[in-house]
């Protein structure tokens, strides 16, 4: 995958090249959270095909379900690709994925209390507060990552 994406970087003009590494992590971040939103809607949607009929408990299996897979997905891809995080011990491992779901936990806290808020007291439209939702979230959630899940441990950093 990071030959692939070289590649196609390699394909841009000089100017959108140093662009593109200036915001590297920035850039990574957008494309995987754009695939962690397809892998949550393809999961959604295939688990409401699996459970038979409609039961009660359908579309909360399914955002159950959907959530735990997009989670797991962006995990392992922000990782690898966006973080670029190297664990050495399955203990280490392990705590990052912990602290992951946790901070993915917490915003999915702060989503349901937006919601609670403006929509259900407050009467603002749902597919407007949605939208609106997933710009805090998504910017919480790398901001989540960066300063405490995949944080360098070498507390130094390249003076900009």
């Amino acid at each position: 995958m990071e030959k692939f994406i070289k590649l196609c970087v390699g394909l841009l003009p000089k100017k959108l090249q140093d662009i593109y590494y200036k915001y590297e992590e920035k850039w990574m971040y957008l494309f995987f959270g754009g695939l962690t939103t397809v892998v949550s809607i393809a999961t959604k949607l295939f688990a409401f095909w699996i459970i038979p009929g409609e039961p009660k408990w359908e579309s909360t299996a399914g955002v159950v379900f959907s959530w735990i897979c997009a989670v797991t997905f962006a995990f392992f891809t922000n990782k690898k690709y966006v973080f670029k995080n190297e664990t050495k011990t399955k203990e280490e491992f392990w705590k990052v994925f912990a602290s992951f779901y946790v901070s993915r936990l917490a915003t999915l806290g702060i989503e349901e209390l937006m919601f609670l808020i403006l929509c259900d007291f407050l009467g603002f439209n749902k597919t407007v507060i949605t939208f609106l939702s997933q710009v805090f979230i998504f910017i919480g959630n790398y901001l989540l990552s960066k300063l405490f899940v995949f944080r360098k441990k070498d507390g130094g950093g390249k003076g900009e």
